[in-house]
């Protein structure tokens, strides 16, 4: 098991500023504590800056725990300096060292959670800074299982609202929405003011991304559009002018991950044969977001519902101000798209277009909502294949990850895979063939989400089998039940079991972060996915290997809990299975 600290640098950085991180010298620990500290491999000479101490192995790596410290100067002899205890806190960028041979890549395990690292990661990771999420107050007695309050219905689906008042969803500062896709329907284009992350629970279908600055990549020449459409009679009207060109279209199915950046216009279109179904975490506390704390969405098309405008939240705790609501609400009560709001004269002096193309754009029909149906073939250029795909994704990820020098934006964006399937066994981090399995989707594994500042983990539990007891160090952790049923008990920094309760498909539940929490799996099984508010989120296990208890001396918690050192051993050494424990013989259902 490899750690490594990151160095802290400026949030305010430019893209254009950005200097690669010196490569950092692993420690290699053993997987037996008691094994004694391994030999450390030899390694090119770097800046004592840049080196980080050895860690135990139930101890989180965390950048913010390490101590500042003068930079010392570095010396002059070629062997390897003795690695420090402590990172600088300077922020003037430090030359890199020659790199190493054949660019060799490290693999970390950490509590089962996969974690590839070399110095052009590290370099993406560190380089940017911590971001601040907007922190709310957090006065939570009971936490309560969220099920969708509303439903808004469209033309070819419809989308179902999770309370942006509940207390548990605004402590964590994220909404959550869930969107149902007919066959030929489209999930209009719109933005938000902050991050989201979608899974795909069901289905499939095509996903589009516009993002600022990219070319468009993806061309369908005129010849094309006429051979396709020679069988119907608009043929001709569609032929002028040169074919159609856009960006990436991505081709989607169940099981995966799609990371959207602040900002980011995106459209959903389902060509499957059944539903598409899709939920969607918006972190609204990400510093990206710099309004008020409301979820607004901003639709580039269709016929929005007062519900997509961002009144629910907060209404309650606004009471003194009642004027600028008023104000808000009088601007939002058209509930249209973003183009109905300009002059048409203007309008169609900007899009150099005609008045009657401009009212078309400014049309409001509420029955289509905006999920429409789409009525003609739906054209667009798209990979036939999605195993090429996926394989053209991961190689551009391979090969345009920012190395050192390199810090062009098409390199950072444009060329970054945007989603990464989580559902392949092959790939899970943890896997117990009696208990399930866990597999982890980090700023590792899709850098992306170092901009983001979110991961995802989903977790199969079999037949009354146990996710071990936990804490989140550093993230809320909101869970999606996905199918099955199980039970779930929270615990506060009182001991007071805050939550404990069944859940099953389709509810939320909030983990704040440092709460400690275990999930036991019904008769079924069960099965969800964890969002979490940080880009590179850990577990600090309370029982198994790897964990608090295995971790302390006997006597320690001998003296902690008033318990003999036989029972301290018995408590120390009675799970020894990783995260994922299996049922035990009288074990019997929730």
């Amino acid at each position: 098991m490899l750690e490594h600290h990151h160095m802290n640098t400026p949030s305010h950085v430019e893209l254009t500023d950005l200097q690669p991180s010196p490569r950092t010298a692993p420690v290699i620990v053993p997987p037996d504590s008691n094994a004694g500290p391994a030999p450390q491999r030899a390694l090119p000479a770097v800046p004592e800056s840049s080196a980080t101490a050895p860690l135990a192995p139930h101890t989180m790596s965390d950048p913010e725990s390490a101590t500042a410290a003068p930079p010392k100067p570095e010396p002059a002899a070629a062997a390897p300096p003795a690695l420090p205890t402590v990172l600088p806190s300077s922020t003037t960028p430090i030359p890199p060292p020659p790199p190493l041979p054949g660019h060799h890549m490290i693999t970390r395990l950490w509590h089962g959670v996969r974690q590839p690292s070399c110095s052009a990661q590290i370099s993406q990771v560190t380089s940017r800074g911590r971001q601040q999420r907007t922190q709310t107050q957090c006065n939570i007695q009971n936490l309560n299982t969220l099920e969708p309050q509303q439903r808004i219905e469209s033309e070819a689906g419809h989308t179902d609202l999770w309370d942006q008042n509940s207390e548990d969803l605004q402590c964590a500062n994220v909404a959550v929405i869930r969107h149902t896709i007919q066959n030929r329907g489209l999930l209009v284009p719109s933005y938000i003011n902050c991050p989201q992350m979608m899974y795909v629970l069901q289905g499939e279908g095509l996903h589009g991304a516009s993002i600022p600055g990219c070319p468009e990549t993806f061309q369908y020449s005129q010849q094309q559009q006429q051979q396709s459409q020679s069988s119907r009679s608009q043929s001709q009207s569609r032929s002028q002018g040169r074919g159609d060109e856009h960006q990436k279209v991505r081709q989607i199915r169940e099981g995966d991950v799609i990371a959207l950046p602040t900002g980011i216009a995106h459209w959903i279109y389902n060509n499957g044969q059944s539903n598409l179904v899709v939920v969607s975490l918006y972190d609204i506390g990400n510093a990206d977001n710099q309004l008020d704390q409301l979820l607004r969405n901003f639709f580039l098309g269709g016929s929005p519902q007062q519900e997509f405008q961002g009144q629910s939240r907060q209404q309650g705790r606004q009471q003194g101000q009642q004027g600028r609501q008023q104000g808000q609400q009088g601007q939002e009560q058209n509930d249209d798209n973003v183009f109905s709001g300009f002059n048409q004269d203007l309008l169609a002096e900007a899009l150099n277009i005609d008045r009657e193309l401009v009212n078309k754009l400014q049309r409001n029909d509420k029955q289509r909502g905006i999920i429409v149906r789409v009525q003609d073939e739906f054209q667009v250029v798209a990979p036939q294949r999605r195993e090429q795909q996926e394989r053209e994704e991961q190689e551009q990820e391979k090969w345009h990850q920012p190395r050192g020098g390199s810090n062009g934006l098409e390199e950072t964006l444009c060329t970054l895979s945007l989603k990464h399937n989580i559902n392949k066994p092959s790939l899970a981090d943890v896997f117990n063939p009696r208990a399930g399995r866990s597999t982890s989707i980090n700023a590792y594994v899709l850098p992306i989400l170092e901009n983001l500042q979110l991961s995802i983990n989903k977790v199969v539990l079999y037949k009354n089998a146990i996710y071990a007891p936990h804490w989140n160090p550093k993230a809320h952790s909101i869970l999606y039940i996905i199918r099955g049923s199980g039970r779930i008990q929270i615990v506060s920094q009182r001991g007071d079991a805050v939550f404990d309760d069944n859940v099953e498909e389709g509810q939320v539940v909030v983990v704040p972060q440092g709460f400690a929490v275990v999930q036991k799996a019904g008769n079924s099984g069960l099965e969800w996915i964890s969002f979490k508010t940080h880009p590179l989120a850990k577990i600090s296990q309370l029982a198994g290997r790897r964990s608090f208890l295995t971790s302390t001396p006997e006597d320690v918690l001998a003296n902690a809990f008033g318990v003999s050192r036989e029972d301290a051993r018995r408590l120390k050494n009675g799970r020894r299975e990783i995260t994922l424990f299996s049922p035990l013989q009288s074990s019997s259902d929730y």
